[in-house]
């Protein structure tokens, strides 16, 4: 039995030409929870898909629980969970039939699967309305649903393609609580999200952009390796008004919106304070605060997907120096 719970090497993904998911190799340590992070398009779902053996794996290798997904997915699917970003639930069904119909699914017997209807119910928060049409239920109540019908059959493995996806901030939260109940109990957890204050909570992370992993680590280990420049944090009157301004100025690598604050990232932004002071305040936009700041796990994010899209371009003007179009890519 492997050490780990899920593994790929070079993993890929075609379809005809294009290539979705391009050599990613990484591996999934037993009761981790280990987040997927990555803009849409980037290959999140299409790696999940092959590693449930819901898509055919165009060259590389995948194991989970030892299981290879493209001869063994029947043989898997009795040991792994799956909820994708939307609800695979029956409206026309109340809580407790859905609960039911996955139940007999996955072969449970009708004394396991008794138990285990009233132990979903209770997880998510459904008593009283066992019995309520799904179509009737609020977003937070289907999602602690879906993932009750998801784990029904007690999964070693949970895979969970953007889970939180339109979900209030309160029914997300009480979502995470649940992921780490599970992860405590041994069960691993692999999971997609565009959400960083959840992708703070995995105990690692990987970036994937352009089908590629971009990097891998704890959000810790992240920023610390990970960030190119330093993240410059301005305060001020109109902040709006100030980013057009900081963006013109051309000396920034990025300049971003955090909440009512600037984030300006640059090799050696604490050298550029005085000059940004200078140049906002001649614009008529008063500094509250400007400091170096320890960067955010967003500021990582987007530090590593421009060097990863700086990189992509450079590839393609090396191998295609007369296509035509600037950088040799395509139009």
């Amino acid at each position: 039995m492997s050490q780990y719970a899920i593994e790929a090497t070079d993993l890929t993904k075609q379809f005809g030409t294009f290539t979705a998911v391009d050599r990613v190799s990484f591996h999934v340590e037993r009761g981790e929870v280990y987040g997927w992070l990555g803009p849409n398009g980037a290959g999140k779902t299409t790696t999940i898909r092959m590693l449930l053996g819901l898509l055919r794996i165009t060259g590389g290798q995948a194991r989970v629980l030892g299981y290879d997904p493209t001869t063994q997915a029947k043989e898997m699917q009795a040991h792994v969970g799956y909820m994708s970003q939307v609800f695979t639930l029956y409206n026309d069904l109340t809580a407790h039939e859905n609960i039911r119909f996955y139940g007999q699914a996955y072969g449970l017997s009708r004394v396991e699967l008794r138990r285990r209807q009233a132990e979903i119910i209770e997880m998510a928060g459904l008593q009283g309305r066992e019995n309520a049409l799904t179509a009737n239920l609020s977003g937070g109540w289907k999602q602690r649903l879906a993932l009750g019908c998801a784990i029904v059959h007690r999964p070693q493995v949970l895979f969970l393609d953007e889970p939180t996806a339109g979900v209030d901030p309160i029914s997300r939260r009480q979502f995470w609580e649940l992921i780490y109940t599970m992860a405590k109990q041994g069960v691993t957890i692999m999971v997609s999200t565009h959400y960083m204050d959840e992708a703070e909570l995995c105990q690692r992370v990987a970036f994937i952009s352009h089908g590629r992993l971009v990097a891998l680590d704890s959000p810790d280990q992240l920023k610390q390796t990970q960030m190119r420049g330093q993240v410059l944090e301005i305060g001020c009157d109109d902040p709006a008004l100030a980013v057009r301004h900081l963006r013109a100025m051309g000396i920034f690598e990025e300049v971003a919106l955090y909440g009512a604050l600037i984030h300006a990232v640059a090799p050696h932004a604490d050298a550029l304070k005085p000059v940004v002071r200078s140049t906002l305040e001649k614009a008529g936009v008063p500094v509250q605060t400007l400091d170096v700041i320890a960067p955010s796990l967003e500021d990582v994010f987007i530090s590593s997907m421009r060097e990863s899209t700086n990189a992509e371009a450079e590839s393609w003007g090396a191998s295609s120096p007369d296509t035509g179009f600037e950088g040799g890519g395509p139009a």
